[in-house]
């Protein structure tokens, strides 16, 4: 996939980011990919107004691929149509978050016993060289790509043992908490933390202790709900009211 995006610090002049289309993928792929990126990081802020028309004009792509975005992101829980109002960027959801957490617990830990005692010794090189890479991002405050090798780290697991559809279903689950991670880092979440408890999942690991390695997992997925209540309370346009 080709498309890119300018990370333009929200919120933007026209009230959208700026978009680069290319024809590497399918324009319906394209436009759901480039808009929950930009629903996750942020820029597009929870609760701004969607312009189907306007979306569709800065992709250079009809009306329908961007309309066919909008149903998988709605299904994702990222926007909302409301009648008579028009389409917006959903709102965080404590609740949603939540959920979509323990779901993603459950499948990690589930791919994490299977893996244990099965991963060779290019799974971990390879696994070291991605902590080797987020601690790099994190010197240099690349957010994006710290997250991005958060994920890959996380992934790789299911991807070793030939779970990749585990990890889907994640990543379908997790979108509900990227937005939180976004907010979090660097302030809310050291960043060393998450890299030390990614160091200390792989160690436990390599040893063949599933437990320990269980339980490191089990706390480093832990870190969204230590933060998610005061993150609300220091973003509360950001999130749905009420703590729902």
């Amino acid at each position: 996939m080709c498309l890119m995006l300018n990370l333009a610090t929200p919120p933007f002049p026209d009230g959208m980011p700026t978009f680069r289309f290319e024809r590497a993928a399918p324009a319906g792929v394209q436009a759901y990919a480039a808009l929950r990126h930009a629903i996750v990081t942020l820029r597009l802020r929870p609760g701004q107004l969607l312009s189907e028309q306007g979306i569709a004009q800065q992709l250079r792509t009809s009306r329908t691929p961007v309309r066919e975005a909008f149903i998988k992101l709605a299904d994702t829980g990222l926007i909302e149509v409301l009648p008579q109002r028009g389409t917006f960027v959903r709102k965080i959801s404590l609740k949603a978050v939540t959920d979509a957490r323990f779901v993603r617990e459950a499948i990690e830990i589930a791919v994490l016993r299977e893996a244990v005692g099965r991963l060779t010794t290019d799974f971990f090189a390879t696994t070291r060289d991605l902590i080797a890479g987020q601690r790099t991002a994190a010197v240099s405050n690349d957010l994006e790509r710290f997250i991005a090798l958060d994920d890959a780290f996380h992934r790789s697991f299911a991807v070793a043992i030939d779970r990749s559809h585990a990890w889907t279903v994640v990543e379908a689950q997790k979108a509900q908490m990227d937005r939180v991670r976004y907010l979090s880092l660097p302030g809310a979440t050291p960043i060393d933390r998450l890299i030390d408890q990614h160091e200390a999942i792989l160690d436990a690991a390599e040893r063949g202790d599933v437990s320990v390695s269980e339980a490191a997992l089990r706390t480093h997925l832990a870190e969204v709900l230590a933060v998610l209540e005061s993150l609300s309370q220091l973003y509360p346009d950001l999130f749905e009211p009420n703590g729902r």
